[in-house]
């Protein structure tokens, strides 16, 4: 049968403490959801940011997509990303395109009564995550409890806490929060620090090999992803991982990262650059270079596609997103131990709670 017309639903949801990082702070969170359905079975896809993005996704791709064959997804990722040629692809319209291909990846695998993971093809049963939070606006107290929550309560091995306070003018608070990190998860723990493009370049470089001390391993955009040539200098600089990309919209952006040879590890993030369509292009991308790719936070959009990746190094387990996919989804995946393991159920394995978020919808 062709598919219906898409169905938009838009949500916020206020955090559960005040949040920020080294370059914006927020006091909520919108997650966009697409529903597509082909007969009984529905497709469900989401992505996070405005409301507008759903209001461009209901009036300029829903039409695209409906009367299509619910099995042809190239076809009509296609059409969306010609579509929209003169509303420009960054932003909006990337993520309204995102939304829409995961749901039509989660209904393809749903007619086929497969998992989403068995469609795409598995490489690996486990997907490697990591506890991701740590806002600079938390205290020692609720930083504590938080990365005590993961290493010794859900025995995640990996965590990553924001860095870059007031856009990189607190580097002595920034210090101190990551030996207290270090002290809270013991030595066995790997250490990560996000400074969200906060710092410049050779400021980086100092904080960096400060961090070395407590045994960072990954250091993601000491300097904003857009300085392609100051990344590569910080990367050159020290003997951590220097990671970006989660705002990379389209193939292109992904490739003129990897060709300034910016990172040692490619962030992805299958709800900005176009769906799992684009997420597995770019994905090859990497591994045609020698790099590994880590999914960036929407942790149940990137499971299964995760699974399909032989160069998946990790998924980010990020605070917000978990807390917002565990209330509105069923199925919702365990951490405990480091790994989900997304092969159960069919689709993506989630099940919408329409009724019983419905207080949050604002779209």
């Amino acid at each position: 049968m062709p598919l219906h017309r898409p169905a938009v639903s838009v949500y916020t949801v206020p955090t559960d403490a005040p949040e920020a990082d080294g370059t914006l702070a927020w006091d909520s969170t919108t997650v966009v959801i697409a529903e597509v359905s082909d007969g009984e079975a529905t497709g469900t896809g989401w992505t996070y940011g405005p409301p507008a993005v759903g209001a461009f996704l209901d009036e300029q791709l829903a039409p695209l997509v409906e009367g299509r064959d619910p099995l042809d997804i190239p076809g009509a990722h296609e059409a969306m990303c010609r579509a929209i040629r003169n509303a420009g692809r960054p932003g909006v319209a990337a993520c309204a395109i995102s939304a829409l291909d995961i749901a039509l990846w989660d209904l393809k695998a749903r007619l086929l009564e497969l998992p989403l993971a068995r469609l795409l093809g598995v490489a690996r049963e486990e997907v490697p995550v990591y506890g991701s939070g740590g806002f600079t606006t938390y205290q020692d107290k609720h930083l504590a409890a938080q990365l005590n929550g993961w290493v010794h309560g859900q025995r995640i091995p990996r965590v990553k806490i924001k860095i870059g306070e007031d856009r990189g003018r607190a580097v002595l608070r920034d210090v101190a929060r990551v030996r207290e990190a270090r002290r809270v998860i013991g030595p066995g723990a790997e250490l990560y620090v996000d400074a969200n493009g906060a710092y410049t370049r050779k400021q980086a470089v100092r904080v960096g090999r400060a961090l070395a001390e407590e045994g960072v391993a990954w250091f993601e955009e000491p300097v904003s992803s857009d300085d392609l040539t100051g990344l590569r200098l910080v990367r050159d600089a020290l003997v951590c991982d220097v990671t970006a990309g989660e705002y990379g919209y389209d193939l292109a952006y992904f490739a003129r990262m990897i060709g300034a040879g910016a990172v040692d590890c490619l962030q992805v993030d299958a709800t900005r650059c176009g769906g799992i369509t684009e997420f597995l292009r770019a994905a090859a991308l990497a591994q045609a270079h020698g790099l590994e790719v880590s999914a960036h936070c929407a942790p149940h959009a990137h499971a299964a596609a995760g699974a399909a990746l032989p160069n998946l190094r990790h998924l980010e387990w990020f605070h917000d997103h978990v807390r917002i996919e565990d209330m509105f989804f069923d199925g919702a995946l365990d951490p405990s131990g480091g790994a989900i393991r997304p092969l159960s159920g069919v689709g993506h394995g989630l099940t919408l709670r329409a009724e019983e978020v419905a207080r949050y919808r604002v779209g």
